[in-house]
C-alpha cells in the first residue's frame, strides 16, 4: 500500500517521482496494482486494450482534502499487461491509455549525449515530438528542468491541470519525460514547474516547440519536426568567389496583406520571392523569423528559437517558402540570436526556478542596453541548444545560412559596460571565452554538417580573424560584415560636395583592411531607423542631388570588393525611415526617379553576376588596384577589379562632386577598348545621360596616374562609371 503523505503529495502535484506510484506495479505479493490520478472523475475501470473487456474496478482512496486518486489489484494477474483506462466524468466517459503503463521516452545514448552536452541534434529528442509507442498513437514531452521539484505538461488536453500529467525525471540528464496517449499535432501546451523550493513558476512555453501560439497568446503548440531537407548543392567553382548580393527583408513589413495584417508564406512566395528575383539578388536575408512576444523588436528579442513564428503561418508554410525560393534560384538567410533573450515569464528566464539558461549573476546575465539575458554560453547544455538550433534551421527548413546578430555584445565581458559592472574571464581578462568557445564550435559543427551552408557574423569591433576557420585562431563564420565601411562610407556621403575633398579618405580607408576579412558591405536595417533617416534622406543637396548621390553610393559598393546587402526599400529609394508597423511606400515607384534607381540596383546586380572580375577575388588584393586614390581635390576615385587569372578586368571611376569632369584622363593597366558597361547617370536611371556613349573608348599611349596607357574620359555628375576592358 501506498502511504497516505505520497498520495497527498502527489495531489497536490508536489510529488517528484510520479512514475513509483502510478501506472501499473507488482507488490511484495506479487500482485498487479494499477493506480491513477484522475480529479473530478466518477469513477475509473481497468480494460484489457487486446480484448477491451473490464477486468478490474478502482477504488477511490479516501484521504481528507484529497480526490480523485484511484487504486485497485487486478484479479487473476500477475504479469504486466497493456490497458486501457475508462475514466466516467460528470459529462460523459472517456477511453485512453495510461500514461504510466509507457516508460522511457529517451533512450539510453541520449540521455548520456544530453548530459554531456554533445547531441549534435538535441531538438530530435528534447520538445514534443509525434509518435506511437507499442503501437498506441500519442506525443512524447521531454523538457530540460534539472532544478525542478516537479514538472507537468498542461495543455488543453488536461484543462490545464497540473495535477493529471507529473513527469518523470532522468536525473543523469536532468530531463523531465512523458508520453501522453492520444495528443496529436496542434494540441496546445505549456509546462507547470515546481521549483525546488516549492514555488510554483508560472506556465512556461517549451524551448524546444516547434510551433506556437500566434501572440499575445504564447502556448506552444505540438507540430510534428519537419523532415530534413536536401541541401542545395553547392555551385560550382570557389564558395567565396561565387556573386552574393542579399536583399534583407523584414517580411512583416515588406509588403502587408490586403487587410492591413501580416503576409502568410503563400502570399509572401507569390509576391517577395519573384520581385527578389527580378531585381537579379542572389539571397533573401530574413530578419529573425523565431517566435517573439514583440513586434516592435524585429525578431531580435526570440523566446521560441525553435518556432517560426505564427506570424506568417505554419511551420509547414515556412519550409514551403524556402522550397519556393530555391526553385526560384534563391538562397536563403535568416538572421539568428544566439546572444540574448527576453525576460517575459513564459520563456527561458529562471525556467526551473534558478538561472538555467542565463548566468546567476546580473553582471554577466543582463545585458543593460537591451534589457535582455544573456545566454550562459559556459553551460554544456545551453550551448548545445543553441548549436542544435542552428543546426536544426538549415537542415529541417533548407536554410541556406545564419546571419548571426550582436556578435560583438557575445565577445566581450565588459560590452556597455562601466567599471565594475562586469566579471573578469578566468585570466583576468574582458574577452568571453565561453562564448569564443561556442561559436567556433557552432561553426565547426555546421561546416561538417552541411558544408554547403554559411555564416555571417555582425561584428563591429577588430576582434581579428572573425572570419577564419578555428584551426587557425579563428571563429569560424564565412562572412563579416564591415561596419567600419558602412560608417566611413555613409559619412562621407552625408557631406556636402564641396567639403568631401575634406574627407576624402573615408573613400579609401576601407582598402587598408578589405583583405583581413571576408566581408560583407552592409547597408541594413539598421541605418535606416530610430532618427537616421532612410538613405536617400541622407543625402546632401537638392531632389537632383539627393538622387545622383544616392545613385553614386550604389555604385561605388557594387564596384568595391566585398559581398552586397541593400535592406529593402533602399532598392527605389524611400524617403521615410522604414517603420516595421507599415508597408514600404509602394506608391514611390510610380515616380520616374524612384523607378530609375530599382532600374540600377537591378543593372548592378546583373552586371555584377555576369562579370567574374567584380565578384571572383573579393578578399584578396590580387583582384584589386588602386588607379586614382588621391583625387581629393576633384572627389574622384578610380580602380580596377580583376578576375583571378587577370583575364577580365573592371574600371570603376566614381565622380563624387555635381561637376561634370570633361577630359578627365585616367591611367589603365593595358592597351585595348574600354566600353562604358554602366553610367549611373543614364536617363534609364533618371540622370542627366552625360557619358562616355556606347562605342567604347579606347586606350591611348598617353602616362597618367603612373600607367604608361590611359583614358580621355567625360565624367558625369555625382556619377559612377563601371568600363569594361575588351582586349
Amino acid at each position: 500500500m501506498i502511504d497516505n503523505a505520497e498520495i497527498i503529495s502527489l495531489c497536490r502535484a508536489e510529488h517528484g517521482n510520479p512514475y513509483a506510484v502510478l501506472g501499473m506495479h507488482t507488490d511484495a505479493d506479487d500482485r498487479l496494482w494499477v493506480r491513477s490520478l484522475q480529479p473530478g472523475a466518477r469513477s475509473v475501470a481497468v480494460l484489457d486494450a487486446k480484448t477491451g473487456k473490464q477486468v478490474a474496478e478502482l477504488a477511490q482512496r479516501e484521504i481528507e482534502g484529497v480526490e480523485g486518486f484511484f487504486e485497485g489489484v487486478i484479479p487473476r494477474r500477475r504479469k504486466d499487461f497493456s490497458y486501457r483506462l475508462r475514466i466516467t466524468w460528470e459529462h460523459g466517459v472517456q477511453e485512453t491509455d495510461d500514461p504510466y503503463r509507457f516508460w522511457a521516452v529517451l533512450g539510453e545514448m541520449d540521455v548520456w549525449l544530453l548530459a554531456e552536452g554533445s547531441h549534435l541534434r538535441p531538438f530530435e529528442r528534447l520538445g514534443a515530438h509525434v509518435t506511437e509507442i507499442d503501437g498506441v498513437a500519442g506525443t512524447a514531452f521531454a523538457v530540460w528542468a534539472p532544478d525542478a521539484q516537479r514538472v507537468s505538461v498542461v495543455g488543453d488536453f488536461n484543462t490545464w491541470d497540473g495535477r493529471r500529467h507529473p513527469m518523470r525525471l532522468r536525473r543523469e540528464c536532468g530531463v523531465w519525460e512523458i508520453f501522453l496517449p492520444g495528443v496529436a499535432a496542434g494540441a496546445r501546451y505549456k509546462y507547470e514547474i515546481r521549483s525546488r523550493d516549492g514555488h510554483l513558476l508560472p506556465l512556461k512555453s517549451d524551448p524546444y516547440g516547434f510551433e506556437a501560439e500566434m501572440r499575445p497568446s504564447t502556448a506552444s503548440v505540438v507540430c510534428a519536426l519537419p523532415p530534413p531537407v536536401e541541401p542545395v548543392p553547392v555551385p560550382a567553382g570557389e564558395q567565396l568567389g561565387a556573386p552574393l548580393s542579399i536583399y534583407e527583408v523584414h517580411l512583416a513589413s515588406w509588403r502587408r496583406a490586403d487587410d492591413g495584417g501580416f503576409p502568410d508564406w503563400q502570399r509572401l512566395s507569390e509576391t517577395l520571392i519573384p520581385y527578389v528575383v527580378d531585381l537579379g539578388f542572389t539571397h533573401l536575408e530574413l530578419l529573425p523569423i523565431s517566435e517573439h512576444p514583440f513586434d516592435g523588436s524585429w525578431g531580435y528579442q526570440p523566446l521560441g528559437l525553435y518556432a517560426p513564428t505564427a506570424r506568417h503561418g505554419s511551420p509547414a508554410g515556412f519550409c514551403q517558402f524556402v522550397s519556393a525560393c530555391h526553385a526560384a534560384g534563391l538562397r536563403v538567410i535568416v538572421d539568428w540570436v544566439p546572444a540574448h533573450f527576453p525576460t517575459d515569464e513564459h520563456g527561458l528566464s529562471r525556467f526551473d526556478g534558478n538561472p538555467l539558461y542565463e548566468h546567476a549573476d546580473p553582471r554577466e546575465g543582463m545585458h543593460q542596453d537591451w534589457g535582455t539575458l544573456i545566454y550562459n554560453f559556459g553551460r554544456r547544455e545551453v550551448s548545445n541548444y543553441l548549436i542544435g538550433n542552428a543546426l536544426f534551421w538549415i537542415e529541417r527548413y533548407g536554410v541556406d545560412g545564419l546571419r548571426v546578430d550582436a556578435v560583438a555584445s557575445m565577445l566581450y565581458r565588459d560590452y556597455s559596460r562601466s567599471e565594475g559592472q562586469w566579471v573578469p574571464n578566468v585570466h583576468g581578462g574582458r574577452e568571453n571565452i565561453e562564448a569564443v568557445a561556442f561559436l567556433r564550435r557552432m561553426n565547426e559543427v555546421l561546416g561538417q554538417e552541411h558544408p554547403a551552408a554559411d555564416t555571417h557574423a555582425e561584428e563591429s569591433t577588430a576582434w581579428p580573424m572573425v572570419s577564419r576557420p578555428p584551426s587557425m585562431g579563428g571563429l569560424g563564420f564565412h562572412y563579416k560584415w564591415n561596419m567600419g565601411w558602412m560608417h566611413d562610407v555613409l559619412s562621407y556621403m552625408s557631406q556636402d560636395p564641396i567639403h568631401r575633398r575634406y574627407h576624402h579618405n573615408k573613400l579609401s580607408f576601407g582598402m587598408m583592411y578589405a583583405f583581413t576579412e571576408n566581408f560583407v558591405l552592409p547597408l541594413s536595417h539598421d541605418e535606416v531607423v530610430h532618427g537616421k533617416g532612410s538613405l536617400i534622406n541622407k543625402m546632401p543637396g537638392d531632389t537632383w542631388q539627393k538622387f545622383a548621390n544616392l545613385r553614386s553610393l550604389y555604385g561605388f559598393m557594387w564596384a568595391h570588393p566585398g559581398k552586397k546587402l541593400l535592406f529593402m526599400g533602399g532598392e527605389f529609394g524611400q524617403w521615410s525611415e522604414w517603420n516595421h508597423d507599415t508597408s514600404l511606400d509602394w506608391a514611390l515607384l510610380d515616380f520616374p526617379t524612384h523607378a530609375g534607381i530599382r532600374n540600377l540596383v537591378r543593372d548592378l546586380n546583373s552586371l555584377y553576376r555576369s562579370r567574374p572580375a567584380l565578384h571572383q577575388v573579393d578578399f584578396e588584393p590580387a583582384g584589386f588596384e588602386w588607379i586614382a586614390a588621391d583625387d581629393a581635390e576633384s572627389s574622384v576615385v578610380a580602380f580596377v577589379r580583376w578576375t583571378r587569372d587577370r583575364s577580365r578586368a573592371m574600371l570603376y571611376v566614381g565622380n563624387f562632386t555635381p561637376v561634370v569632369r570633361h577630359a578627365y584622363r585616367i591611367g589603365v593597366p593595358m592597351a585595348g577598348k574600354y566600353y562604358e558597361r554602366i553610367n549611373t547617370d543614364s536617363q534609364h536611371y533618371g540622370g542627366g545621360n552625360v557619358g562616355n556613349g556606347p562605342d567604347g573608348i579606347t586606350a591611348e599611349r598617353a602616362s597618367a596616374h603612373g600607367r604608361e596607357w590611359s583614358l580621355n574620359l567625360t565624367l558625369p555628375p555625382l556619377a559612377a562609371l563601371f568600363l569594361e576592358w575588351v582586349p
